[in-house]
């Protein structure tokens, strides 16, 4: 089986230690929700960081983003409502940690 090369956009975010779940939680749907709002978005996905490994630096959530090419990234990170949601963000972020690449199958 032959899967569709997509463009991936991971982040990783730690929070600020005074903001609360609720407030995340609802940064998290607000991000979740920005993949019905920004078309380019091919496919979004979200976790919580679960691993026994102590390599995470604090970062708790994981979002991967996919993208048919770098330019729906560069749609993406001009777009108004991902620029409104980092008004949100910016303020309760500690960390960010992102990578993109192209992904390869075997």
């Amino acid at each position: 089986m032959i899967k569709e090369k997509l463009f991936r956009h991971i982040v990783l975010f730690k929070f600020k230690e005074e903001i609360s779940s609720h407030e995340v939680n609802n940064l998290r749907d607000s991000f979740m929700g920005l993949s019905s709002k920004i078309k380019v978005i091919k496919e979004m996905e979200w976790g919580l960081n679960e691993s026994k490994e102590n390599y995470h630096q604090g970062f708790t959530h994981c979002f991967i983003l996919s993208f048919v090419n770098t330019t729906d990234l560069d749609t993406y990170q001009a777009h108004p409502e991902h620029l409104q949601f980092q008004k949100l963000l910016i303020p309760a972020m500690e960390k960010v940690f992102v990578v993109d690449y192209w992904a390869y199958y075997s």
